[in-house]
């Protein structure tokens, strides 16, 4: 059994490496396979999946994990202004400020449970904004934003002697700019990395634990098992799952802003989980991609564009019809967002990974189990 269990669990994660590899190819029909986007979809795949492993896995609901991709982009910033525009120190540092970070938020937060839990992450989320906006300036820049500048010291290129050219610098892996396709798959490599790893987290006594926890943390607690160290060990590896992802925004566009901190942003991912299936695998990652693809592909349609695409409609159709559909595109994108999330938490409470199960399943069922009882000819009993 085991070993048919690692044997599917090596399928999943191969299955998952080639979509993930591949997306410049199947993304291109749907107008969605230039490089901008799908670091995006690389990297709030990643900041999904670590909310996962804390919400789908504990049923511990946090709307402040929008902090430590905060803290992620901060440190990456700073790591190219002193250090290098090597890539791998700034997502190293990121992702271990941002864990440093969740265990102090953690060990207050995880006293308590429910909504008082979720009350008190989003306190210290819209704390750490203000902070980062107002009174840390000096370190966060304000409301400016961390930046890049061409005499930033940063010590381990000088040391190996590589020559500054003319402008900003850029973000490199070993000479290689992370730019264009390059930066995705640098993104996508972690993203895999990432969702074998909370695929392993899952499978392991650990990840069990995990599960009773969300099913019954009473019961639990009152037969002896302290879980304190178990949720808190899941907060942190999803805050640095957080971090990460805030490490790699800037890897791609390296500045840090408070914005990143707000509490929008920390509700966005709620939003990318339970769209696509909390306490699923693939779910959060398929959340993560419908949710920035709306965001990108339906906010650029703009009354202009509406109304050279209803040209063939008469003038007096034309623009009622550009009017009525302006409100779900442009700027209006988060109320098509809305009315999709309202219908798939109707429907289907278990997010599209439930939908897409039972697709399956009718495709599987065979037209035998289709058929009424009454129509079935009962066998005979010779």
């Amino acid at each position: 059994m085991q070993s048919q269990n690692a044997r599917q669990d090596i399928i999943l994660s191969a299955l998952f490496s080639v979509a993930v590899l591949t997306m410049p190819i199947w993304l291109q029909p749907i107008g969605a396979a230039y490089p901008d986007l799908m670091q995006k979809f690389a990297i709030f795949g990643l900041f999904a999946i670590g909310f996962n492993i804390l919400f789908g896995f504990t049923g511990y609901l946090s709307f402040g994990h929008a902090a430590f991709l905060g803290v992620g982009s901060y440190t990456a910033v700073w790591s190219f202004k002193l250090l290098t525009m090597n890539v791998i120190p700034a997502v190293i540092f990121g992702t271990l400020m941002a864990g440093i970070f969740a265990a102090l938020i953690g060990f207050i937060s995880l006293r308590r449970s429910g909504i008082y839990f979720s009350i008190l992450t989003l306190a210290f989320a819209q704390m750490s904004y203000n902070l980062a906006y107002s009174v840390l300036t000096p370190i966060t820049n304000g409301e400016t934003g961390l930046q890049l500048r061409q005499q930033d010291p940063r010590v381990i290129d000088q040391a190996l002697g590589v020559v500054p050219e003319a402008g900003l610098p850029v973000t490199n892996l070993f000479g290689f700019e992370m730019q264009g396709y390059t930066g995705f798959y640098f993104c996508a490599i972690l993203l895999i990395i990432g969702f074998i790893i909370a695929l392993r987290i899952a499978r392991s006594p650990f990840g069990m634990m995990l599960s009773a926890i969300k099913s019954n943390q009473n019961r639990l607690n009152y037969i002896g098992v302290n879980t304190r160290p178990y949720t808190l060990a899941a907060f942190v590896i999803s805050g640095m799952y957080a971090g990460l992802a805030g490490s790699l925004m800037a890897v791609t566009d390296p500045l840090a802003g408070a914005e990143r901190m707000q509490w929008t942003a920390s509700g966005e991912v709620v939003l990318m989980t339970i769209l696509g299936g909390a306490g699923t695998l693939l779910g959060p990652v398929l959340g993560a991609a419908i949710i920035k693809y709306f965001e990108n592909i339906f906010s650029s349609f703009h009354e202009a564009a509406l109304l050279s695409a209803f040209d063939f409609l008469p003038d007096w159709l034309a623009e009622p019809v550009a009017s009525v559909l302006g409100l779900f595109v442009g700027e209006g994108w988060h109320l098509t967002l809305g009315a999709v999330f309202m219908l798939i938490v109707i429907f289907m409470p278990g997010g599209v990974i439930e939908g897409l199960n039972k697709l399956v399943s009718l495709v599987r069922r065979r037209p035998d189990d289709t058929a009424p009882a009454a129509v079935q000819q009962p066998h005979s009993a010779e």
